[in-house]
């Protein structure tokens, strides 16, 4: 990591009265209440779109009260942390276990109509398009709660013709890279860590840049990178009709659940 990536303060991006803003926006007129309907003149196919809204609804509340939950456990664990409690190093992974689930439960449901799960991972990060009538997986690194949201957000820059490629058909070279392919890696790599930054954001959690190059023997103190993210991230906020379609989706979904009192039916 280099200085500047220290001196930014990706937190400012998404304050509480942004955010309310942006979940605004990203909330569409097209869904009326159910009352608002004459359910004689509604069509089975329209019949079907209000049932399967009601029943997002639904489980949006239930991931709502599962959020609410977690973040007293994530207090609990805070404090245990400032009065050096023991085994709070347990206590954290169990906390990381449980939010990864709840994060999979969430994805999962979200995109069950594109036949895409959200799986945790034991090795590293890796995508396997549809293939025999299996969904297609995203796979995050060790069970990794900020692995999941990173690739996430790989997938939700990824194109149709691209999610159809293992790993989507990207360039990847491992740590301890040249010049040229660090240049080349940060370039891919702002729209998808972005993205990443609002989705972390909207969960609570803090948000740092990963350069993924610890074994660089080369200058990175005149990278842009962060910045670029911190900048590219603004934009998203600020033109949110940018946002890919599936981000717009999981963000309004996270802004619901973990910013807003109560999602109403």
């Amino acid at each position: 990591m280099n200085n500047q990536s220290q001196h930014i303060d990706f937190s400012t991006i998404l304050t509480p009265t942004n955010s309310a803003t942006l979940l605004n926006q990203l909330t569409t007129l097209e869904s009326l209440p159910i009352e608002d309907f004459d359910s004689e003149s509604l069509s089975l196919s329209d019949r079907k779109v209000i049932t399967s809204q009601n029943k997002l609804i639904s489980y949006l509340i239930i991931s709502q009260q599962q959020w609410q939950w977690l973040n007293s456990i994530c207090t609990d664990y805070q404090s245990n942390v400032d009065s050096q409690s023991v085994n709070t190093l347990q206590t954290y992974k169990d906390f990381e276990h449980t939010l990864t689930d709840w994060l999979i439960s969430l994805f999962n449901t979200l995109f069950l109509e594109q036949k895409v799960e959200l799986v945790r991972g034991e090795q590293e990060p890796e995508y396997f398009p549809i293939q025999g009538g299996q969904p297609a997986r995203i796979e995050f690194a060790h069970g990794f709660f900020a692995s999941a949201l990173h690739e996430i957000s790989h997938w939700c820059v990824a194109g149709r013709k691209r999610r159809l490629l293992n790993d989507f058909g990207y360039w990847y070279a491992p740590d301890g890279r040249t010049v040229a392919q660090q240049q080349a890696f940060e370039r891919v790599e702002i729209k998808p860590q972005a993205l990443e930054c609002l989705f972390t954001l909207a969960c609570g959690h803090s948000f740092q840049v990963s350069q993924d190059n610890l074994s660089a023997d080369f200058d990175t103190s005149t990278s842009t990178f962060a910045y670029d993210v911190y900048m590219k991230a603004k934009e998203y906020v600020a033109k949110p009709h940018t946002l890919p379609r599936d981000a717009k989706t999981l963000l309004a979904a996270l802004l619901l659940i973990c910013t807003s009192n109560q999602i109403n039916m």
